[in-house]
């Protein structure tokens, strides 16, 4: 059967139209994609960073005291009983110093065996009796150890240096501090954001200005921080050994530094 030419001639019409509609429609999509591709490329360039920081100096309202309790003995309920006896005579004398009990936590308890090493005897070698090591050398309980760590918060940090000679004298080991900090930071933080944010404000107003510029939306914001405590030397520190000087009744508390950095990029005009 012949096919009419009509028939043909429209089939190729339709046929023609089609590839026009889907060439139409790949590229306007194209460029869709080249004007995305450009409109990144131009929001990426037209925009400024700038650094800002802030800081805030406060004078801390707590002191941190760290101290450990440690006892030997053959058996474990006694090394844990030793523990017990210098932790009653610590938490008297805290409560004592008007110590808060919400104040004082155990960071840490465990107790572990202890062991020797035993050499044994071997069998000598020869006329001369050389003796050797055979390997017949073996592991010997010998007790075991009950260490607890407590962490105290006082919240009259006057009487920090007052408290350690105390607790050195009941016996603890380990003894350090004081931390000096302050208790409630975030409002400090705030504050500190606060002039690290305006920091940067002046830095891209000023150069915007000279750029010749208008500062747009904010694109990006980041920060981080620190706080710088006060430390000290050993002199300031309760040391577990013989004939270390006590702490000071009174340690200088100093301030303690609050900061903020940010990074915020504006876009441009």
């Amino acid at each position: 059967m012949e096919i009419p030419n009509q028939y043909i001639k429209n089939l190729y019409k339709v046929v023609l139209v089609f590839l026009i509609i889907l060439s139409l429609f790949f590229a306007v999509k194209l460029l869709a994609e080249f004007r995305s591709y450009g409109m990144m490329e131009s929001s990426y360039a037209n925009t400024i960073t700038l650094s800002g920081h802030g800081e805030v100096q406060a004078i801390p309202d707590i002191a941190k005291i760290n101290f450990t309790i440690k006892k030997e003995a053959k058996t474990v309920k006694e090394a844990q009983a030793g523990v017990v006896l210098v932790e009653k005579k610590a938490l008297d004398f805290l409560k004592e110093k008007k110590v808060d009990e919400k104040d004082i936590k155990t960071s840490n308890a465990s107790f572990y065996p202890k062991y020797d090493y035993v050499r044994i005897a071997c069998p000598s070698i020869g006329a001369n009796e050389i003796s050797y090591d055979c390997g017949n050398n073996k592991q010997v309980l010998v007790g075991y150890e009950a260490s607890e760590s407590i962490v105290v918060k006082v919240r009259n940090t006057d009487d920090a240096g007052i408290i350690m000679q105390g607790l050195g004298a009941i016996g603890v080991s380990n003894l350090s501090g004081p931390d000096f900090a302050i208790d409630n930071e975030d409002s400090l933080k705030a504050q500190a954001r606060k002039e690290a944010i305006n920091d940067a404000k002046e830095k891209a107003r000023i150069l915007a200005k000279d750029l010749g510029v208008s500062l747009g939306r904010i694109a990006d914001f980041s920060e981080s921080g620190n706080d710088y405590p006060i430390m000290y030397g050993e002199s300031a520190m309760m040391k577990d050994s013989v004939g270390a000087a006590p702490a000071p009744a009174v340690i200088p508390k100093g301030e303690n530094t609050i900061s903020s950095d940010v990074m915020i990029t504006w876009e441009i005009r």
